[in-house]
């Protein structure tokens, strides 16, 4: 299901996007109404559902590269448009910042984009789509960080110490935050080597 949706949304954010005069703000609001669409179709908005957000962010990275417009450009907007499609449908939005900005990692490093800087953007997006919705912006920017560390983190190493130099160096960013939130998840995962290792 997920691969359905990740093909299905690069190829309606071609449709879309081609021609358009205003081509973030196009690719902002496909996404919003795609992850509705999408949430509406899953038939309830729990944590597994909100899972498919990523499906569709890496869709639209893929989709929105295909057009001409890098990742790193597309990011901040189509992570905006995921988050506010996640609280149109009735979802927690730290959950869809987290899912959203993992899709981004993933879509980025699949068509070989700069992923340092598609997480930060990513992350900025949630923030700004979280201001403006009225949410808890630290809980989001918390969330955010964690999905782009998780997912680095899974492509590999190097990308993992990629995504983290990132957040860690933008001046964008809430550094406390970014610092705190990825310090729990490095401890976290010492710990499970611990375990493992016990």
């Amino acid at each position: 299901m997920l691969n359905r949706i990740i093909e299905e949304t690069k190829n309606t954010i071609v449709a879309t996007v081609k021609g358009a005069a205003d081509i973030l703000g196009t690719l902002r609001s496909s996404v919003k109404d795609l992850v509705v669409d999408t949430l509406r179709d899953a038939g309830e908005v729990t944590g597994a559902a909100i899972e498919l957000v990523s499906g569709v962010v890496k869709g639209a990275i893929t989709g929105a590269s295909e057009m001409g417009t890098t990742a790193v450009e597309a990011s901040s907007d189509v992570v905006s448009g995921a988050v506010r499609g996640v609280s149109e449908a009735g979802g927690d939005i730290a959950t869809a910042a987290k899912e959203a900005v993992r899709g981004v990692v993933q879509g980025t490093s699949e068509v070989g984009g700069d992923i340092g800087n598609a997480a930060v953007n990513g992350v900025r997006g949630a923030i700004k789509a979280t201001q403006e919705i009225g949410g808890d912006t630290g809980e989001t920017a918390r969330s955010a960080v964690l999905g782009a560390v998780n997912a680095a983190d899974e492509i590999g190493d190097e990308a993992g110490r990629t995504v983290r130099d990132a957040l860690l160096a933008s001046a964008e960013l809430p550094k406390d935050i970014v610092e705190a939130a990825i310090g729990r998840r490095d401890q976290g995962s010492q710990g499970e080597q611990e375990s493992q290792e016990e």
